[in-house]
């Protein structure tokens, strides 16, 4: 088995602040680190974040929150420990954080080893056909 759990759980766009780019506010900071510690420690105890003092704020909708739900049972079904792939906070309200179960990543070269190559263009779908 082999998961990555997309991220993003403190996820409110209308609370987007510009101005801080690589920033989370005190709530979102504060859920997203309850969010961790139960994921990590208990997550088939996942659901109780919903009595969190800050949920309303950090999960205005499911979309982000539900996601979760299923790297938490699947992690609590194999006995295993999820571990934090990305990391981070965008605009106040939003959380980078993902999470993976059963992932092997190759260490990180340094930044000085370039970027991603680009695809090849001729193997790309056309625009707009949503291939």
């Amino acid at each position: 088995m082999c998961i990555i759990g997309s991220g993003n759980i403190v996820h409110n766009l209308h609370r987007i602040d510009w101005r801080h780019p690589d920033a989370g506010f005190d709530w979102a900071q504060r859920f997203a680190d309850a969010a961790r510690e139960r994921l990590l420690d208990k997550p088939g105890d996942v659901l109780s974040l919903q009595a969190h003092r800050d949920f309303d704020a950090p999960v205005p909708t499911p979309d982000h929150f539900i996601p979760m739900l299923y790297l938490a049972a699947l992690a609590d079904q194999a006995g295993e420990t999820p571990e934090v792939l990305v990391d981070g906070y965008a605009h106040g309200s939003l959380s980078m954080t993902a999470y993976t179960l059963d992932v092997i990543c190759p260490p990180h070269e340094s930044s000085t080893a370039g970027s991603v190559p680009q695809p090849d263009p001729h193997l790309l779908p056309p625009e707009e056909t949503n291939a």
